[in-house]
């Protein structure tokens, strides 16, 4: 597990009166710098006070003091100092020097004041590890005092914001705060501000799963920070860049080089706490190059570095790569407990992100270890806060593939609109024409009838017409635009017709793609866009025509078949997996070979004729799915009966579902794939393995 502190360094980042070539001062807007000397020493600390906040905090309380009351130059000391003391997790001067900004004298100040007294109210929370308050207060700040707020204090406001709402998970929010942030420090001409705005774009991008673009971004980081080069803000643009290439397909040497060059620059700053962080990073490079000895070591390193500095992300990377470096040394039940610790420290400090992350890789290596319940808790875990954290509509916002097919579907939805809002027209004139000929009607009879017989007709084609239009739009909002199935909104709508009083009476079939990221990162996501098109038209191929597919997210689809005579759902499911795994995808003359897992279920569900809402439903196919996961993937697990006579006691087995199935509880099926099936020397029957039912 690895992890970068996003805000801290960026907080500081906005204090000075100026930086690089061009210096501005953060009460800017306000008035100028009127002692160059101050603004210089702003700016040293600014650029350094990451690395010691205590002591720099010392000095600017000297410095403060000399001013006069209520000028810009006393402003831009109490901001810089409430953030130092929120750093280094002063509550008492922290909310004394906010205070003071609240009250600061009326005048062009007021706003800039206001702004700077949010942004130390919301570090020092942050620090004491509440993102979700933290995000909360600085939101709470009106709009007009934003907009009124000095350039620079602006630039932070935003560059805040952006780092606490993506490591809150907020990834599209995230987005629009960085953007902006990196508007402002280009407005400013500051070099190594850009650098840090980029960073967090660079992040945000790579959370988003678009791992190519992320490294775009960060190159560009490291371009501007070397344009007006210091410690901290090379250590933050190198821990990024090893971060970005730490995933599978990155070239493990920019990955060490990296974390090394980060190392150094955080002992040039002689700064503990991002020293801690640098190590437990370097911890997780050495898990993923199988050396877990290494890793522990590393990690142990960091540990009470991270304690002594204070820094709880720092400590909880560590204890997590600690414990996953155990998994991988065989020590499963010491290694699980520091990992599931480190992990819900995360989730209560409201970093979703880093908690869904650990989770997923907790899973990871018990599968590996051969700890398969423990991998189907952690999945589900995973599951459960990514289903918080990468929406549907943030992935759709942020895979550039999507937003152009989005594009295209604006386009078209705009062009239906404008061919409803032409037809409207026309029935009003039509309405219109219809008055003039009844008042001509008494004069003209033969004629005015004639008249009235074509208006008709000319009505009845333009409300046939606008409701081909009305029809046509509605089925563009409830389709896919990459793969042509049916989205959720269709699913909303068209199950209500499969689901009785009762419950839900058809098969349903959960299908994930396995390992789709290696897909995106080995391939291209033009890859993976023709793998998901490809893999629609070969579940189309499996079903019939009333049977109802949708692609339920992402790399995931969703079946629900109508029960019908002839056709089982094991059967069905055993025909997905090798008409998805059979053969591979082509894709510019190259092949991509695609499994998938499965989780599948007959309602009613035997002993008791169980029937269930189509939510737990989903739930049950989900949770097997998940088993398949965890048991090698390229397998289908269906549901033959549960011992659950009502919804209530069925979600409770749902929620232990190995162990009630060695319990004798509830009955799996399992079918192999056709690759998985030849690797394990299975003799095949008509292209299907057996399955096996307990």
């Amino acid at each position: 597990m690895l992890c970068v502190a996003l805000s801290a360094l960026a907080l500081l980042a906005a204090c000075s009166r100026g930086g690089g070539s061009a210096p501005a001062g953060p009460a800017a807007g306000a008035s100028a710098p009127t002692d160059a000397v101050l603004a210089q020493d702003l700016e040293r600390i600014e650029r350094a006070a990451l690395a010691r906040p205590t002591q720099f905090a010392q000095e600017l309380r000297a410095r403060g003091e000399a001013l006069p009351a209520g000028s810009a130059a006393q402003l831009d000391v109490v901001a810089l100092r409430g953030l130092l003391a929120a750093l280094s997790r002063d509550r008492a001067l922290s909310e004394q020097l906010a205070e003071q900004l609240r009250r600061w004298p009326d005048g062009g100040l007021r706003a800039t004041a206001a702004v700077a007294a949010a942004s130390i109210d919301a570090e020092y929370v942050r620090q004491n590890g509440d993102l979700r308050e933290a995000r909360k207060l600085l939101l709470a700040v009106d709009g007009p005092q934003v907009n009124g707020a000095g350039a620079v204090y602006r630039w932070r406001y935003y560059h805040q914001l952006a780092a606490i709402s993506g490591d809150a998970g907020e990834l599209d929010a995230s987005l629009g705060y960085g953007h902006a942030a990196l508007r402002l420090a280009e407005q400013l001409g500051q070099p190594w501000r850009q650098a840090l705005a980029l960073i967090d774009l660079a992040f945000t991008t790579y959370r988003a799963d678009t791992p190519a673009r992320a490294r775009q971004i960060a190159a560009q980081a490291l371009a501007e920070a070397q344009k007006d080069p210091d410690p901290m803000t090379l250590n933050r643009v190198y821990t990024m860049r090893g971060i970005l290439y730490s995933d599978e397909g990155g070239d493990p040497d920019i990955v060490l080089q990296a974390w090394s060059d980060a190392l150094d620059q955080a002992v040039r700053a002689g700064a503990d706490s991002v020293r801690a962080l640098n190590l437990a990073n370097l911890a997780d490079y050495h898990l993923h190059q199988r050396h877990p000895a290494r890793a522990l070591e590393v990690a142990e390193q960091a540990l009470p570095l991270a304690r002594a500095a204070r820094n709880t992300g720092a400590e909880s990377v560590a204890r997590a790569n600690i414990g996953l470096a155990k998994i991988a040394m065989g020590r499963v039940a010491e290694g699980r407990d520091d990992v599931r610790a480190a992990t819900t420290l995360d989730e209560q400090q409201g970093a979703l992100a880093y908690a869904s992350a650990g989770w997923k890789e907790l899973g990871e290596y018990l599968e590996r270890a051969g700890d398969l319940a423990g991998a189907v808790a952690a999945y589900r875990e995973h599951r459960r806060l990514s289903d918080r954290v990468l929406r549907d509509e943030t992935r759709k916002l942020l895979l550039e593939a999507q937003e152009r097919q989005d594009a295209e579907q604006r386009a078209r939805d705009i062009e239906l609109l404008n061919r409803d809002n032409a037809l409207k027209s026309e029935k009003v004139h039509q309405r219109n024409l219809a008055l003039a000929l009844w008042s001509a009607l008494g004069g003209c009879v033969v004629v005015s009838l004639g008249l009235l017989w074509q208006a008709f007709r000319r009505v009845r084609r333009t409300n046939e017409a606008l409701a081909h239009s009305n029809a046509s739009l509605k089925r563009q909002s409830e389709t896919d635009p990459l793969t042509g199935l049916a989205n959720r909104r269709h699913f909303q709508a068209a199950i209500k017709s499969l689901s009785g009083q009762g419950g839900l009476s058809a098969s349903v079939f959960l299908i994930d793609i396995d390992h789709f990221k290696r897909i995106n990162d080995g391939f291209g996501h033009a890859a993976g866009d023709t793998v998901l098109v490809e893999i629609a038209q070969r579940l189309r191929q499996a079903v019939r025509d009333d049977d109802l597919i949708v692609r339920w997210g992402g790399e995931e689809f969703l079946i629900v078949a109508r029960t019908r005579e002839g056709m089982f759902a094991p059967q069905l499911a055993q025909r997905l997996l090798d008409l998805i795994g059979g053969r591979p995808v082509r894709h510019e003359g190259r092949d991509i070979d695609v499994t998938a897992s499965i989780g599948f279920v007959s309602l009613p569900i035997p002993p008791y004729g169980l029937r269930l809402s189509w939510e737990r439903a989903i739930d049950l196919v989900d949770t097997v799915m998940y088993l398949a996961k965890a048991h090698g993937r390229n397998k289908a697990y269906g549901v033959d009966r549960i011992q659950a006579e009502d919804a209530l006691a069925a979600a409770q087995l749902t929620a232990r579902i190995e162990s009630a199935w060695s319990e004798g509880l509830v009955g799996l099926q399992l079918l192999s794939g056709p690759a998985a099936a030849r690797a394990a020397g299975e003799i095949q029957i008509g292209g299907s393995s057996a399955a096996a039912s307990a």
